[in-house]
């Protein structure tokens, strides 16, 4: 096996943008709320699993998460990575009851974000993290970390306790990502307590299902509430493929269009754009993190176009090097992979 080396001798360089890392004041919140009489049950399987399960997997994604330096470094050259955009891990603020230490957990991770970005310009970019569960002050800390330290989007870990971004009162957070011209990543998280009971006793809650099905309603919330006629210009991202959406995209616009013909649901109304593959094309884009599969990749290209399909990988949590080496050798014309390892990424992060 030859392993794929960095600097961009095959055409292009490869920017992996869904790349995980934690921090010890988001791991410390995260014991507090696992040691609740109320754990949220997701969060238990999810966090609980990774935290301290001693298998071979998870105690390499705990000591990854927590590696900013050298060798989160030497783990990109490994995979012939030239740069990570980096993100707070899931679920990150979202799960934390306590807004006043999820608002110190998102400004102590953008310091750090910072801090690595500094150290390793040309290997580190970032997201900007936030607790949205206070709109005014995550849209604070939106505009100093976009405007003072250099983030080129913002990550939200799906349901807020429960609550979606479609809800107005997440407005705030919305209007500043757009105002700066920056996309908000939708990260998975496990299904909320509503949601979650029938696959979490199958064992299907996590990043085999569970995360899809959350993830894809969320975005195709904001969709078919109208949440972006409200907010023509704001860029959204989703990872693995869309979460299924573009697979999807045939039925959801029929369906779609003939629950607003039909008035069945009072909170179905017609959108400006028309078809729920209209936003798709103009608010999405979509990476591949944990979806290194050239069929579903092409697929998606030709679904809503090849400038808004972007590599992922998922480091920590699924980065084997064979997954690179696939990816190159898609039969795809140089200047289409040329986009999907680099220039959309470029443009869309506001890379220079």
């Amino acid at each position: 096996m030859t392993i794929p080396k960095t600097g961009g001798e095959q055409g292009y360089l490869r920017i992996a943008t869904e790349e995980a890392f934690a921090t010890p004041e988001l791991i410390d919140a995260f014991r507090d709320e696992l040691a609740s009489p109320d754990v949220d049950p997701g969060f238990f399987s999810l966090i609980g699993y990774y935290l301290d399960h001693p298998a071979e997997r998870p105690r390499f994604i705990a000591k990854a998460l927590n590696d900013l330096g050298e060798g989160r470094i030497a783990d990109m050259d490994a995979r012939g990575i030239d740069r990570q955009i980096l993100a707070l891990t899931a679920p990150a603020t979202n799960v934390l009851r306590d807004v006043d230490r999820a608002t110190m957990v998102a400004e102590t991770a953008n310091d750090r974000l910072a801090d690595a970005m500094r150290q390793y310009p040309d290997r580190f970019s970032g997201m900007a993290a936030c607790a949205p569960q206070d709109a005014k002050r995550a849209a604070k800390e939106i505009e100093r970390a976009v405007t003072r330290l250099g983030m080129g989007a913002v990550i939200i870990n799906s349901h807020i306790l429960g609550e979606y971004l479609d809800n107005p009162k997440f407005s705030e957070v919305l209007e500043a990502a757009e105002a700066l011209d920056v996309p908000i990543y939708i990260h998975p998280n496990t299904p909320p307590p509503a949601m979650i009971g029938p696959m979490l006793e199958a064992g299907l809650d996590g990043a085999i299902f569970g995360f899809g099905v959350e993830t894809g309603m969320h975005a195709l919330r904001m969709i078919t509430s109208g949440t972006l006629d409200r907010f023509p210009r704001l860029q959204i991202v989703i990872g693995h493929m869309g979460e299924a959406l573009p697979f999807w995209l045939y039925r959801l616009d029929f369906m779609h269009q003939a629950g607003v013909r039909s008035g069945r649901y009072e909170v179905m109304k017609p959108l400006k754009k028309g078809t729920v593959s209209d936003y798709l094309r103009s608010h999405f884009h979509i990476t591949c993190s944990g979806m290194a599969w050239e069929p579903a990749i092409k697929f998606t290209q030709q679904a809503i176009g090849e400038d808004r399909v972007l590599y992922a990988m998922d480091y920590p949590y699924q980065c084997p090097v064979e997954e690179v080496i696939a990816l190159d050798a898609m039969d795809m014309p140089l200047e289409t992979k040329r986009k999907f390892f680099q220039t959309n990424a470029e443009k869309l992060f506001h890379i220079r």
